[in-house]
């Protein structure tokens, strides 16, 4: 699925739910406790949780709770982006020159 397809199925998913409907405040608030659960993710990769209230899963298991983790983050970036009227090609390339710009050689 290319960008501007992902971009806009993120769009009308979440429109169908209501869930664009949100304060941008509200999202920033979902967007950060996704970035929490990514950090989660990552160090159930890195260096396991030890909880024993949970159960321990094999790298590839935590590895693809990683990637649904980021898709949530990128879902909620997605919004934000839309509520702005904002392409990710637009966020990519803008970012791109960016850095370009600020790490000449």
């Amino acid at each position: 699925m290319g960008l501007n397809q992902f971009q806009k199925f993120v769009k009308d998913y979440y429109d169908a739910r209501g869930w664009s409907d949100l304060s941008i405040f509200t999202r920033i608030g979902f967007l950060a406790e996704e970035t929490g659960e990514v950090a989660r993710a990552i160090r159930a990769l890195e260096i396991g949780r030890d909880r024993p209230d949970e159960k321990i899963q094999s790298y590839e298991e935590n590895k693809q709770e990683l990637v649904e983790e980021l898709g949530d983050v990128l879902g909620n970036i997605i919004v934000i982006a839309n509520k702005y009227d904002i392409s990710l090609e637009e966020i990519f390339s803008a970012h791109q020159d960016k850095l370009m710009e600020r790490y000449k050689a």
